[in-house]
């Protein structure tokens, strides 16, 4: 008997990280990964986890895009204290000067589309690219940030004008009414691909992308306020050609999701402090095709309808396989 116990503890200690922050879980709680195919004209897809390593496709679009320019590449999911979900997403590669947003109760039904023109006052405008949501709970608003570039604004270096991007933002709390459009962060290099964490109650961290030429690698910065000022940035510590970053409690741990595009791989590193970081890229696995969006906890019973209602939608679906195939 006394074996047998032993036995059973050796193996817990030695099980797998995934398995045993798997088990630290909340029960009542899964994450679901927002993602795109193609060009992002084929839609909202998704994925759930309910370890935070391991993935699984849910099949079907679920929103359609037609705002804007009609694309919806980046979706940032992000659910208010209402439990409603908000989702805002690029919709052009150049030319338009926002980006699109819907909402919804149970990510099947969605409100009407809207093109959110947050760079309109300044006319040259490149791009808006990658908006990212985070509820800001202490000021009950949402906070967007996103990357444009705005010809001659800032220094090039070793950017090309028409490719220097800086972070910007604005606020909502009911995505009919935004605060203008505000410089959010400018660390003398092109940057892109922010996404906000909040650790406690007044310490914040922000994952970025330097897209510098030489560099095209993923940093952090730190602050107290989900708006700024960030201080202590990181050197790098994904490899070159990494991009679209999001963040995952799993357990103890930070899971940093990001997408190799280098080499054509889905990547994560695992941190505690969001100073040391351990690559767990063999860790993980992502359904075929996904491309980067953001992760975003769920209620347990909301997976369960929204898993329910896919099934019944494939089940119903025509049996021309070809329908189903993604965009090339």
């Amino acid at each position: 008997m006394i074996r047998r116990l032993l036995l059973t503890l050796l193996i817990g200690l030695t099980a797998a990280p995934s398995m045993l922050l798997a088990a630290e879980q909340p029960a009542d709680e899964a994450l679901l990964f927002t993602s795109f195919r193609g060009n992002g004209e084929d839609g909202l897809r998704l994925a759930y986890s309910e370890d935070g390593y391991h993935w699984t496709d849910i099949p079907g679009t679920f929103l359609k895009p037609n705002a804007g320019s009609g694309l919806m590449r980046d979706p940032s999911l992000a659910r208010g204290p209402d439990g409603t979900f908000h989702l805002v997403w690029t919709t052009a590669w150049r030319g338009d000067n926002g980006f699109g947003h819907a909402s919804s109760k149970d990510l099947i039904h969605w409100s009407d589309q809207q093109f959110v023109p947050v760079m309109e006052h300044e006319p040259t405008t490149v791009n808006v690219w990658a908006p990212e949501l985070f509820y800001d709970g202490r000021n009950k608003q949402f906070v967007i940030l996103w990357a444009s570039t705005i010809p001659g604004r800032f220094p090039d270096h070793q950017e090309e004008t028409n490719n220097n991007h800086r972070m910007y933002s604005t606020t909502t709390k009911d995505f009919r009414e935004f605060a203008p459009t505000e410089l959010f962060l400018d660390p003398d290099f092109s940057v892109i691909d922010c996404t906000i964490v909040r650790r406690g109650e007044q310490d914040y961290v922000l994952v970025l992308k330097s897209n510098t030429r030489p560099e095209r690698k993923l940093r952090v910065a730190f602050g107290d306020n989900p708006l700024g000022p960030w201080h202590d940035m990181s050197p790098p510590f994904t490899k070159h050609l990494t991009e679209g970053p999001t963040v995952a409690r799993v357990g103890n741990d930070w899971l940093i999701y990001y997408d190799s595009y280098g080499d054509g791989t889905y990547g994560a590193a695992r941190t505690r402090d969001f100073k040391t970081f351990e690559d767990v890229s063999d860790q993980i696995t992502l359904p075929e095709g996904h491309k980067h969006g953001t992760i975003c906890p769920v209620p347990r019973s909301q997976l369960d309808v929204l898993l329910k209602h896919a099934q019944a939608a494939a089940a119903s679906a025509p049996s021309d396989s070809s329908a189903a195939q993604d965009s090339p």
